[in-house]
């Protein structure tokens, strides 16, 4: 505890000290000691001591809930992901079977799952994969000769996401094995190259009007017009 800094009055007959704090973890904190006195009695005892942090107190960053830090990418090798049972993105798989669902897939006795993407999970799941980098806004897609639709390494997704998106086969390219939009593109489309000819140089042009005087050998023999083909 260092020198004393100031005091506040809190109630009546109760009042706060504050003095500097002289350990070097605790840079710009303060120690508040709170003392009070009882009604017509002459000693005053101390009711609370506490470190208190400063105007340039160095504060631990606000804490924020292991689920809403997780961020893409940081589930590694023997990490496990709980599902919380009522998360949006799923449900009971017995409930999203329809008329254009296939229920073998989705529901077989005995080895169905027990909850499978919900409607709400479809949707983000579609808009987060339309909205990156292997969607028609990537700046790679802008400068595609072609779409993935026309792709011959353009494998569609099963579902109802097959409308839009598929998975890219192609070993060349920078999304193989990667689901992409079939509006996005890249330079590995399947009927991107296009063979040059053997011979690209257009066929000599001959001037056929003029021409230029070669002397020979001689310079001392002039040439006539007879011998520059004119008569």
């Amino acid at each position: 505890m260092g020198e004393h800094l100031g005091v506040r009055a809190e109630a009546d007959r109760v009042v706060t000290h504050y003095f500097e704090c002289l350990d070097l973890a605790y840079r710009g904190w303060r120690w508040a000691v709170t003392v009070t006195r009882a009604a017509r009695a002459r000693i005053v005892t101390v009711s609370e001591c506490v470190l208190l942090p400063g105007d340039d107190a160095m504060l631990a960053p606000e804490w924020v809930p292991w689920l809403e830090r997780l961020r893409p990418g940081d589930l590694g090798p023997g990490d496990l992901l709980p599902t919380a049972p009522d998360d949006v993105r799923l449900a009971p798989g017995f409930t999203q079977v329809d008329d254009s669902t296939d229920r073998a897939a989705q529901w077989e006795l005995g080895i169905g799952r027990v909850r499978v993407l919900s409607r709400e999970g479809r949707d983000e799941a579609a808009a987060r994969w339309y909205e990156g980098v292997a969607g028609p806004r990537a700046p790679i897609a802008a400068s595609a000769p072609a779409q993935c639709s026309t792709c011959g390494f353009f494998v569609p997704l099963a579902g109802e996401l097959r409308q839009i998106f598929g998975a890219c086969a192609n070993e060349y390219a920078p999304d193989d094995g990667r689901v992409v939009s079939a509006d996005h593109g890249c330079g590995a489309h399947s009927e991107a190259v296009s063979i040059p000819a053997a011979s690209e140089h257009n066929p000599p042009v001959i001037d056929e009007l003029g021409y230029e005087v070669v002397p020979t050998g001689d310079d001392t023999v002039p040439l006539d017009d007879e011998a520059l083909g004119h008569s």
